[in-house]
């Protein structure tokens, strides 16, 4: 008899992230109103989502059986859900997605999901550390991205930086350091809300293929998750020039699969070397490909996710019919 796939419920904040987790063998059901609000723009057409993905809209969604819910940022978790979900829903076993580092304090902010009955999911351990949890049910699940059928070929003797809205978000993301790079190397920057400094956004379907072409990747941001523009880079055999801040650290061992350092000036000196030095380029960037294929593959990502879904399921159910035994006595 065929197991029948989990009804995930969750809202469309990351389209990247939501278009990886897609690839696991459950359903997921975003919600979807005609202003297309945040949490709330359904599918979309930038990623092409398989038919797992399923359109709802927000005011149907308290009508539908779910397995669980999958809050991804405070908005779903401290307005969201009491629109559209109902009270039997909002019972249901929980998952809060944390995508980034605390914005506040980096050692000393607390969680603002303080639950027992709440399992946190970090996609960093370096978020998992940073973050004060309390006495929150925490775990990793590291990101996973899938090998593109595109090689690498570095021919263009310039860099390139892959961040929505950079200058509007200033030093966190670099954007000072982008400006200051690009004073020496020849440099490009792609994204949404790039303006008069980068090329504009490249469709994720198209990205891949278009940043193949370059020398290598610069991630200038000096704290927040590991981005998966950078894993997507790694997956490419692109080598990758970053700081040596945040989860960064412990994935690029600089000179081996990449080059990772806290001085600007040292990083600015190794990018012209791999403009120079093309066969150097091309033998780091597969040390990097390396590292993305055994630690981020997708195949790991998605069991990861389904382990966590069900355990989750499980516990619950625990915790509900133990709740219910102590309620008799």
């Amino acid at each position: 008899m065929k197991e029948r796939k989990l009804k995930i419920f969750t809202w469309h904040v990351h389209g990247s992230y939501l278009f990886y987790l897609a690839q696991g063998n459950y359903d997921i059901y975003i919600p979807v109103n005609s202003e297309r609000s945040s949490g709330y723009v359904g599918r979309g057409e930038t990623f092409p989502y398989g038919d797992n993905v399923i359109e709802v809209e927000a005011s149907a969604v308290r009508n539908i059986d779910f397995d669980l819910i999958l809050y991804q940022d405070d908005d779903n978790y401290f307005k969201h859900q009491y629109e559209i979900l109902s009270e039997s829903q909002r019972l249901l076993p929980k998952i809060y997605l944390e995508h980034d580092p605390p914005w506040g304090h980096p050692t000393d902010t607390p969680h603002p999901v303080q639950d027992p009955d709440v399992m946190i999911v970090h996609v960093t351990h370096f978020n998992q550390l940073m973050w004060d949890n309390g006495l929150s049910n925490t775990r990793v699940i590291e990101h996973g991205v899938m090998i593109p059928d595109v090689a690498y070929s570095g021919n263009l003797e310039r860099g390139i930086v892959v961040i929505n809205n950079l200058p509007s978000r200033g030093r966190l993301l670099g954007f000072d350091l982008f400006q200051r790079v690009r004073e020496e190397i020849p440099l490009d920057l792609v994204g949404m809300g790039t303006g008069e400094y980068g090329l504009g956004e490249v469709l994720h379907t198209e990205l891949t293929e278009f940043i193949a072409q370059y020398r290598f990747f610069f991630n200038p941001i000096r704290y927040t998750s590991l981005g998966l523009a950078v894993l997507e880079a790694m997956t490419l055999g692109i080598p990758v020039v970053g700081l040596a801040t945040t989860e960064l650290v412990s994935t690029i061992q600089n000179g081996k699969n990449g080059i990772i350092h806290t001085d600007i000036d040292y990083l600015i000196a190794q990018m012209k070397v791999l403009l120079k030095q093309p066969e150097a380029a091309f033998a780091l960037g597969q040390e990097g490909k390396k590292t993305a294929q055994e630690r981020f593959n997708i195949i790991r990502f998605v069991n990861d996710w389904e382990r966590a879904f069900h355990q989750c399921i499980s516990s619950s159910a625990f915790n509900y019919s133990r709740n219910e035994k102590n309620s008799i006595y």
